[in-house]
């Protein structure tokens, strides 16, 4: 299911109007009064997302338009395949068609490469997550990918939940102290998450109650050690892999036991899904 319309819609509108500007000059040159139809083509493989969001994208310009997706968000499309069809005014289809496909090709490119490193790992309890690390203003959309993708949404902003990272626990003197600070002031139900680097780090942060470690950046052996440690202090802690998460090694970073794997890779390294649309 899309996010709230209610959230994308003025986006997409801030879109449009960039992208519009004064005027489709091109278009309005034309002066076209009729209606026409067209489709959207694959022009390569991979998994199709954002297809209700481009359907928005024309609503948006004319009430007329009617965008008809022959597939739904999550399946994998094939070169040639037509994804969905179009009907309206002419001039809509053409001023609306670079940002809707600019939608379409960007998060079909983040579902594609989730589903690579989800599928890698679905035979086992891990769960891939992602990250913060998104694109300015697209965040809610990349995240939504994230998901058609088979991924799961870590926290979607700064105010989901409590994460105390290196540069806080610096800013706080220690694991402890940040801790103890954050818990006075975080309403009840938010979880405190800390990421730590060495397995004295993993042992300050259970004494300390965090309800989730992060195991940031760690190699193989070390993983497995801390996760063995936490194991046996207290099963309830979720224990989270982060840092440098590749296709090659991700299977292995699952297998240390940990319950989610974080990786920044599928929004930050993913190419767009090449997709087109044609009038006929």
């Amino acid at each position: 299911m899309i996010p709230s319309l209610l959230n994308i819609d003025p986006l997409l509108t801030a879109w449009l109007q960039e992208d519009i500007g004064r005027g489709d000059r091109t278009t309005e040159g034309l002066e076209l009064k009729k209606t026409g139809s067209g489709y959207w083509i694959a022009k390569s493989e991979g998994v199709v997302a954002g297809l209700p969001v481009a359907q928005r994208v024309f609503q948006l310009l004319s009430s007329d338009i009617s965008f008809d997706p022959t597939v739904e968000d999550g399946e994998w499309v094939k070169i040639g395949q037509v994804i969905a069809k179009l009907n309206g005014p002419l001039s809509t289809l053409l001023t609306g068609e670079r940002v809707a496909l600019n939608l379409g090709m960007r998060l079909s490119g983040i579902a594609t490469m989730t589903r690579q490193y989800a599928k890698t790992i679905e035979d086992l309890p891990s769960q891939l997550v992602d990250t913060r690390k998104t694109t300015p203003g697209l965040r809610i959309l990349e995240k939504y990918a994230i998901r058609i993708g088979g991924g799961k949404n870590h926290r979607m902003g700064l105010d989901d939940g409590v994460m105390i990272k290196d540069n806080h626990i610096k800013a706080a003197g220690s694991i402890q102290g940040a801790i103890n600070s954050i818990r006075q002031t975080i309403p009840y139900p938010l979880t405190i998450e800390v990421e730590t680097t060495t397995l004295a780090e993993v042992k300050e942060a259970l004494k300390y109650g965090a309800d989730i470690i992060m195991l940031d950046n760690m190699d193989i052996d070390l993983m497995k050690e801390s996760v063995a440690y936490i194991r046996k202090e207290n099963k309830q802690i979720k224990i989270e892999a982060s840092g440098n998460i590749t296709l090659d090694n991700i299977r292995k970073v699952a297998l240390t036991g940990v319950d989610y794997i974080s990786s920044s890779a599928p929004i930050t390294r993913a190419t767009w899904l090449d997709l087109s649309m044609r009038i006929d």
